[in-house]
């Protein structure tokens, strides 16, 4: 793989998405954290901060989420609808070159996108004189962008092989499930047929357990997971995004162009 052509996939992505004007979210981003400020009730201090921070934390999530999956799942279809993955495919580059270039493009677009909203989310914070820890703040972050980033390659699997519009349903699928994959092994322990059960668990191992990427909720009460937790979670999450990775590079190597 040719670090270059795969860097070189990756600019073209993240000029052709912020051409898109999509760093608008930004300014959304920045009227709804105002508006929190500005029209939240005045109730209790310490309440008052936590809901502007649990607001803040959930619209960095939910707008990074929305870029993710939605322009994630055309990164491959809008090449073939253009027919410029014919030319593309045509020169001297691999189809893991493209695929791995497409979601650093993306990944890297994220990560100046989360960065801008964290900044301003802290912003806000200070006017209101918050007394939440910046780095339960800042770490929420790391993870939430670990979660687009694998949100991201599931985007760019299920588009590989399937329309934008299905693409986008199933990654969407994947990601609630993915919340909910938790729930599922516990109701496995519930159930008394072991045949459900085992189905629960498979389910649940298949699944990624996006609730080990989620320190939203830990953030507003200033609480961090120890040091070995965090290094687990995260190495899972960039496991399995690789591996998801590794399967839309698969999956497009056998596409007939």
């Amino acid at each position: 793989m040719d670090a270059l052509r795969v860097v070189a996939i990756a600019q073209n992505v993240f000029r052709e998405t912020i051409r898109d004007r999509i760093l608008y979210l930004v300014m959304l981003f920045a009227v709804v954290m105002l508006g929190a400020i500005v029209l939240l009730p005045q109730v209790a201090n310490q309440a008052h901060n936590k809901i502007i921070a649990d607001l803040g934390l959930a619209a960095i999530h939910f707008l990074g989420l929305i870029v993710a999956i939605f322009v994630g799942t055309g990164l491959v279809n809008k090449e073939i609808e253009k027919r410029t993955v014919y030319v593309l495919i045509a020169k001297p580059m691999s189809r893991a070159e493209f695929i791995v270039g497409k979601h650093l493009g993306l990944a890297a677009l994220l990560s100046v996108l989360l960065a801008i909203m964290t900044a301003i989310f802290l912003l806000g914070l200070w006017l209101v004189q918050a007394e939440i820890p910046l780095l339960a703040i800042l770490w929420a972050a790391v993870f939430i962008f670990l979660e687009l980033v694998l949100i991201v390659a599931a985007a760019l699997l299920f588009g590989v092989f399937t329309s934008s519009i299905l693409a986008t349903l199933y990654t969407i699928a994947l990601f609630l499930m993915g919340h909910a994959s938790r729930a599922l092994l516990q109701l496995s322990n519930l159930v008394e047929d072991s045949g459900l059960s085992k189905v629960f668990e498979v389910i649940y191992l298949v699944l990624p357990d996006l609730e080990r990427l989620n320190l939203r909720d830990a953030a507003v009460y200033g609480q961090i997971p120890l040091p070995g937790e965090l290094l687990g979670d995260a190495f899972y999450g960039l496991v399995y995004t690789i591996l998801l990775l590794i399967l839309a590079v698969l999956v497009f190597a056998r596409r007939q162009f």
